[in-house]
């Protein structure tokens, strides 16, 4: 095994739902594939995640062929939503800026509606190579997201998470501790390295071909503070985070970064730094 390496992988197919953690996925140009391509909207059309919705960690999606996904929930029957025909096009908000997606089968909506007792819908990103681009503060020419936060992967490492359990096991809620990586919904999680290594990665390799460029930290909100099993919200890691881990106006856990090249990216793939 190398000195780095990918301990997992993970893609959410609906954008704040339990996803799934394949062996190998494809890098597209806007995030893996498959990642965060559907969200659910408010009758407002307001993107609703677990911020506002913490009930949502208790549903889960996994992908099927042709961009098709099964959604699942604790007293719900499962559901196949296929991807929506071409058709209008519905802007959506998504932290304050719109993002044009197409609306799912009836069925989809009403599905989440009853899961989560208020009226919703759920969306499509049709085109990530144009709908939603990357911070321009931060982005190269071209660069697009799906319906992620920000940017198109997260990168996360067991050494950081090891560090972080350790100091919340010394601060004002130990019993909160040790936190799981699910808190953090990365995309990718590297282990071998040292912690907080993540925060100087200009540029890394993964595999045999892809390449990604380091964008800036991720910046933590109170997802985080969500047990994903149970829906309940604590304290930690925002506590710990805050006295710790503050980068500039952030409470910083992860690593944002953007494809260079793309590729297939493997559990036990050679992780190298390149900057």
């Amino acid at each position: 095994m190398p000195t780095l390496y990918v301990h997992s992988l993970h893609v959410h197919p609906v954008k704040s739902v339990a996803g799934i953690a394949p062996d190998e996925v494809a890098v597209e140009p806007w995030g893996l594939s498959g990642d965060r391509r559907w969200a659910v909207v408010d009758v407002e059309g307001s993107v609703v995640t677990q911020r506002q919705q913490p009930r949502l960690a208790l549903a889960s999606s996994r992908p099927l062929a042709a961009g098709r996904i099964v959604l699942s929930a604790p007293g719900m029957a499962d559901l196949t939503v296929e991807v929506p025909e071409p058709g209008p096009l519905e802007p959506v908000v998504l932290f304050g800026k719109k993002v044009e997606t197409v609306v799912a089968e009836g069925a989809a909506g009403d599905w989440l509606s009853a899961f989560l007792g208020m009226p919703v819908r759920l969306v499509h990103l049709d085109d990530p190579a144009v709908r939603r681009p990357v911070d321009p503060d931060y982005a190269l020419p071209g660069e697009t997201v799906s319906l992620a936060d920000a940017y198109p992967l997260l990168i996360t490492t067991l050494a950081s998470l090891e560090a972080l359990n350790e100091l919340i096991a010394r601060g004002d809620h130990p019993e909160e501790g040790p936190l799981p990586m699910n808190r953090f919904r990365p995309s990718l999680v590297v282990a071998g390295s040292g912690a907080w290594a993540e925060d100087g990665w200009r540029r890394i390799a993964v595999g045999e071909t892809a390449v990604f460029r380091g964008v800036r930290e991720c910046g933590r909100c109170v997802v985080t503070t969500t047990d994903q099993r149970t829906a309940t919200r604590g304290k930690e890691p925002l506590k710990t985070l805050a006295r710790h881990r503050r980068i500039g106006k952030s409470l910083a856990f992860g690593r944002q970064v953007a494809p260079v090249t793309l590729g297939t990216v493997r559990v036990g793939d050679e992780v190298r730094v390149l900057e």
